[in-house]
């Protein structure tokens, strides 16, 4: 912008053939290229067939006013300059021209020096605003682009987040092989029961992230208790206890898993006050983690143990029935009942049987996401 105006076409248009070539004889020793009309009709005419770079008008013509052709003008070719020239010293008229979008008003007898940079300030004055248009035009392309790429980028980050943390649930079910599978299912069951309850797509991933990653702390709590076949002494269950706050001192460190830490942290509170470790009672504890609470026990009591056979999911939603108000959130437990235990038989065949499905999703139970891994995004 700012640069020497280029050599233009100008359309001169006045019912007077001296003023005209006077006009047209000092633009084109000003390097500008003119067409002459003596009226509108004939100026529509040249506009409609030929390109110029900017009209300079008689406010009187002999068909038309100077008024209505600029105000044509503007809505053909918004971009062409519109200077008027008249014998008037009128100001309402000046301004009126202005407001239809006139570049300047000049006043008869035309002094053909001040027409010539009045002309050429028009010119320039289009063509900067032409240049800023197409300079704003490549910059909402480019920030466009940029911000398709950022998005992309951080998809991709997310990704690569959520396959970390499938790893590392899955190292920490190799070491406790009792409860292999155990996260993908109460991942699942948590899921579809917080949809059940319309948890928005923030919470669904706190819930994800959250259930996939609640027994993290176990990864410090020595091989002789965490893979003890009998019961745990008093000493030995304390130290037990203490995986929750290890889990959430692990996962609070890192920023995009922060409200996922809460469920680590109190996934084994219990609605009547009794849990651990803070004794959170009723809707003190997160949402997330009454879910979670109801998951767990569908899936404790459904999997084999050392020191039981698995139990039916009828017998699970019994026991979830009967611990509903001390255990578990009475609210929730009447939506847990409501889903189909065969729906519950589903999810808990394709997270044991088939991983990869399990990881990959299930679109049907889910609804749009294509992968279970879309819940961490």
């Amino acid at each position: 912008m700012g640069d020497p105006v280029r050599k233009a076409r100008i359309l001169v248009i006045d019912h007077d053939p001296a003023v005209r070539a006077l006009i047209t004889t000092r633009l084109l020793l000003a390097g500008h290229e003119c067409v002459e009309v003596e009226n509108a009709g004939e100026a529509e005419a040249r506009l409609k067939s030929q390109s110029f770079s900017l009209v300079l008008s008689a406010l009187h013509l002999p068909d038309r006013s100077g008024l209505d052709l600029l105000k044509e003008v503007q809505q053909r070719s918004p971009h062409v300059p519109f200077v008027i020239c008249t014998s008037e010293g009128d100001v309402q008229t000046a301004v009126e021209s202005m407001k239809l979008g006139a570049a300047d008003y000049l006043l008869k007898p035309v002094q053909l020096d001040l027409m010539v940079g009045s002309v050429e300030k028009a010119l320039q004055s289009e063509q900067s605003k032409i240049e800023l248009e197409g300079y704003q035009s490549n910059l909402e392309e480019t920030v466009e682009r940029r911000t398709r790429q950022l998005h992309t980028a951080i998809r991709r980050i997310e990704y690569t987040y959520d396959e970390t943390l499938a790893a590392l649930g899955g190292a920490l079910e190799l070491r406790d092989i009792e409860t292999q599978g155990h996260s993908r299912r109460v991942t699942h069951y948590c899921l579809e029961m917080a949809r059940a309850i319309h948890c928005s797509h923030e919470d669904l991933r706190a819930i994800a992230r959250g259930s996939f990653l609640h027994d993290l702390g176990k990864i410090g709590i020595p091989d002789a208790i965490l893979l003890k076949p009998d019961s745990l002494t008093p000493e030995e269950t304390i130290l037990m206890h203490t995986h929750v706050r290890i889990g959430y001192e692990l996962v609070c460190r890192i920023a995009f898993l922060t409200p996922a830490a809460q469920i680590v942290l109190t996934h084994h509170e219990r609605w009547d006050g009794t849990g651990y470790p803070q004794g959170l009672r009723g809707k003190e504890i997160p949402v997330g983690a009454r879910i979670f609470a109801i998951a767990d026990a569908l899936d404790a009591i459904t999997s084999d143990r050392p020191y039981r056979a698995a139990a039916s999911i009828e017998a699970a939603r019994d026991e979830v029935e009967r611990e509903s108000g001390h255990q578990f959130d009475p609210e929730l437990v009447q939506v847990f009942l409501q889903i189909p235990e065969a729906f519950w038989r589903k999810i808990r065949r394709e997270a044991t049987e088939r991983p990869q499905l399990a990881l990959a999703g299930l679109a049907e139970a889910f609804g749009k996401p294509e992968s279970f891994l879309e819940y961490l995004h």
